[in-house]
Formats: C-alpha cells, sequence, structure tokens
C-alpha cells in the first residue's frame, strides 16, 4: 500500500485494537503469528507508523521498504535489541519502547521461576504425573530454603531488577547487586552494590536484569559460570542473547549448578533442544510480562506514542537514538 497507514506487525490485545480506528488512518494488521519477511516488507511499505514486537526485525531494509512516510516505530516491548537504531536515527523514525508497564508482572514471573526451580516445582510436577508409586520420606525433591538467609544476586538494578529485590526481601533473602551505574558499596533500598564477580562467588540465586547489548552478550559465559557457588542457580528473565547457552548446559550437566530457570532463548523462538533433556531446569516461551492487565498497557502504551508522534508532539517513551 503507497498510500498513509499504521502497520500493526502483529495483533495487539483485544481492547486495544478497537481503539486503533481512533488514529484515523487506514490499518494494515498482521495475525498472531510473526509475518514472513516479504510479506513485513510489503505491509510496511509507505506506513506513517508501525508497530511491531520483538519477533520482527527493524533495518535498514525494512525502513528503506517503508519509504521516507515513516514517522516512528513502536515496539511492544522494554528491550529493543531487534531494532537498527542508527538505522532509525538516520533516516529520521522515532524509536519507541514500552518500560515501566510490565515492570511489576515480570518481576512476579521472575520470582515465579526462582521458586520453581529453587523448590523444584516443575521437576515436581513431572513426576507426580508419572504415576510412579512413591511416598514421603525427608530426602525427596529436596530444594533450596530461600527463606533461610539465601542470598539473591540481582546483575542489573533497573526497574524490574529492584521490583525483584522487593519481593526477595520479602521471603527473607539477603539482596545484592552488580550494576555499572551504581557506587560499589553503596546501599540502594538495602540492597548492596558489589563487584560482579564477588556477587557471581557469593550468590545462591543470580537473576539477570540487563539488556541486550555488545556489552552484555554472553555476560554469562564459561568463565562467569565458573565462578558461581557450586549448587547455586541461575533466573534469565532478561534477553536470551545474556547467557551462552553452551556453557549453561555444560554447568548444569556437570551439577556446578543445581539448576537454572530460563524465559528467553538465544535462538528464540527455537529452543537448543539440549536444554529439553535436562531434568535441573524450567523454561518458559517468554512470558515474563504475560499478565492479562499488563500486555494491554503495553499495547495501549505504543498506540499512546503513534497517536503523539502523528500529532508531531514528542513521544512519550522513546528510545535514545545515536
Amino acid at each position: 500500500m503507497s498510500l498513509p497507514h499504521l502497520y500493526v506487525a502483529r495483533t495487539l490485545t483485544p481492547s486495544v485494537m478497537g481503539e486503533l480506528t481512533d488514529l484515523g488512518l487506514p490499518l494494515i494488521v498482521g495475525e498472531e503469528a510473526p509475518p514472513a519477511r516479504e510479506r513485513l516488507l510489503a505491509d510496511v511499505a509507505g506506513a506513517s507508523a508501525a508497530i511491531v514486537t520483538l519477533t520482527e526485525r527493524v533495518d535498514a531494509e525494512f525502513l528503506d521498504a517503508a519509504g521516507p512516510a515513516l514517522k516512528v516505530v513502536a515496539n511492544v516491548a522494554v528491550g529493543y535489541d531487534n531494532i537498527d537504531l542508527a538505522a532509525a536515527a538516520a533516516r529520521g523514525v522515532v524509536v519507541c519502547n514500552t518500560p515501566g508497564v510490565l515492570d511489576e508482572a515480570t518481576a512476579d514471573h521472575t520470582f515465579a521461576m526462582l521458586l520453581a526451580i529453587t523448590r523444584r516445582v516443575v521437576e515436581a510436577d513431572r513426576f507426580a504425573r508419572t504415576g510412579r508409586p512413591w511416598i514421603w520420606g525427608p530426602n525427596m525433591l529436596v530444594g533450596l530454603d530461600i527463606s533461610a538467609g539465601a542470598t539473591l544476586g540481582i546483575v542489573g538494578f533497573g526497574r524490574i531488577g529492584r521490583a525483584v529485590a522487593r519481593r526477595a526481601q520479602a521471603f527473607g533473602m539477603r539482596v545484592t547487586t552488580s550494576d555499572p551505574g551504581l557506587r560499589i558499596g553503596a546501599s540502594v533500598n538495602g540492597v548492596e552494590v558489589i563487584e560482579a564477580d564477588t556477587l557471581l562467588e557469593t550468590s545462591e540465586v543470580v537473576s539477570l536484569h540487563v539488556p541486550l547489548l555488545p556489552s552484555t552478550r554472553h555476560l554469562i559465559d564459561a568463565a562467569a559460570l565458573s565462578r558461581m557457588k557450586p549448587g547455586s542457580y541461575l533466573v534469565n528473565a532478561a534477553r536470551g542473547g545474556v547467557v551462552d547457552e553452551t556453557a549453561l548446559i555444560d554447568a548444569l550437566r556437570s551439577g556446578h549448578l543445581a539448576g537454572a530457570a530460563l524465559d528467553t532463548f538465544e535462538g528464540e523462538p527455537a529452543i537448543n533442544p539440549e536444554l529439553t533433556t535436562l531434568e535441573n531446569i524450567v523454561l518458559q516461551p517468554h512470558i515474563a510480562s504475560a499478565g492479562d492487565r499488563t500486555r494491554d498497557n503495553m499495547c495501549r502504551l505504543a498506540v499512546r506514542n503513534v497517536t503523539r508522534v502523528l500529532a508531531g508532539e514528542p513521544a512519550e517513551t522513546p528510545v535514545p537514538l545515536p
């Protein structure tokens, strides 16, 4: 379509889809599944605005296919590693994301995964479904008592990391963090800021809350995993590329790590089949923000960003461009 229109790559939540007609632009809306690349490029051609998700790659090819009419790309996610910011800046396209509205839901799910792996909830569920005879015993499916003073090390202390810390403190955990934006030795809301290596060496559970950047890709590699306490746990609700999955599989198989819980994966939506063979892991299909009101609020914020930019106003939550 060459006429100005709003391109929505994936079907948004029902209540927000009903509001899109208020923008006064013709709509092209994708389906529940990610569109094929050829379809994506054809449908965005001539768009004044595009609402995308982390499954759509917004690069120079996408932006050129859209053409000079494109004013704004709104990503229904906090992370924006699917968007080439330099290419957008070169074409004068505003990029927006959806921070803030998903902090609590993501922290809830992070802590759900933490409990699930440390108390072996999913493993126990699988066992109970086998129908094998069993009887209670003192050593049956024993996990970690997090409320007995276990230490949670949070890597990245932004909004979501701080929300996870509040939940951990309510459970009686000691909480530390490493974050390059904070002074070593400082205390933030009762959370001590320490060196990254010290955090790995002293935590029973390490939880990741950093964006995927060149500096954080494979932040948790074989060397980092070897520094973690024997018998500790790793939780990742950030981006899959932050963890070297091959190294993680080795650490889990060797028993150096007691377990891991992952909501995101390096090759997402594909999952390394070796991960699925492990008993000491909880696997989730990127659903940390999947609360009903949260997903609605994410979609609504993306629409507000589009509305403001098309009206000549500053975006509500713009991503800084290089």
